[in-house]
């Protein structure tokens, strides 16, 4: 008697589990970016539990701070990013606060066209010169944001993140902390 109602206890419960089935796989695009500084971030995130995922963006045209580029200068850069979203939500998967630890890889170059100052000994104006940074390297940080989820379908976020550089070049003509956000919009698969 006791096995049939153990098994029938087990039937219960995975009965219970797949009725809470929820799509695992979103596909995003972080609009404000592509609005405020003409970069675009795509990416993938794949919920392996209720409150966490795993997440993959890849960034075209992408910059630091959030520089111009005005006159000649020019971003020449990309990267790829792998995350980890922790949910603190309850009424959804992959809804509410969140925290994102995060490593990310930049690679490219930054061209700025630089006219050298005229010396006393010379009258004759001088020559432009292109001064290439190297951008490529590793970003360690940490972000954080809120996510809506409407009918395990459509998705929108807000978040912010920090991260510190660690190429030499990058730290010498920019900075060592950077920071970035964002205005995401995704759908669920």
């Amino acid at each position: 008697m006791t096995t049939r109602l153990f098994f029938l206890v087990v039937l219960l419960q995975v009965g219970s589990l797949t009725a809470q089935e929820f799509p695992k796989n979103e596909l995003k695009y972080n609009i404000a970016n592509t609005l405020a500084i003409a970069s675009v971030e795509v990416g993938y995130e794949r919920l392996v539990t209720y409150d966490g995922g795993i997440e993959l963006e890849l960034h075209f045209n992408d910059r630091i701070n959030y520089h111009s580029e005005e006159g000649s200068r020019e971003f020449k850069t990309h990267s790829v990013k792998l995350g980890y979203n922790y949910y603190f939500g309850t009424n959804n998967p992959g809804s509410g606060f969140f925290i994102n630890p995060f490593v990310k890889y930049r690679f490219g170059d930054f061209e700025e066209t630089t006219t050298p100052e005229l010396g006393t000994t010379n009258d004759t104006p001088p020559n432009e010169v292109v001064v290439v940074t190297d951008m490529s390297g590793f970003i360690v940080g940490i972000g954080a944001g809120y996510k809506w989820n409407f009918s395990n379908s459509f998705v929108v976020s807000l978040y912010g993140n920090i991260g510190r550089n660690f190429n030499e070049q990058v730290q010498e003509r920019f900075t060592t902390i950077e920071f970035y956000g964002g205005l995401g919009i995704g759908y669920r698969l």
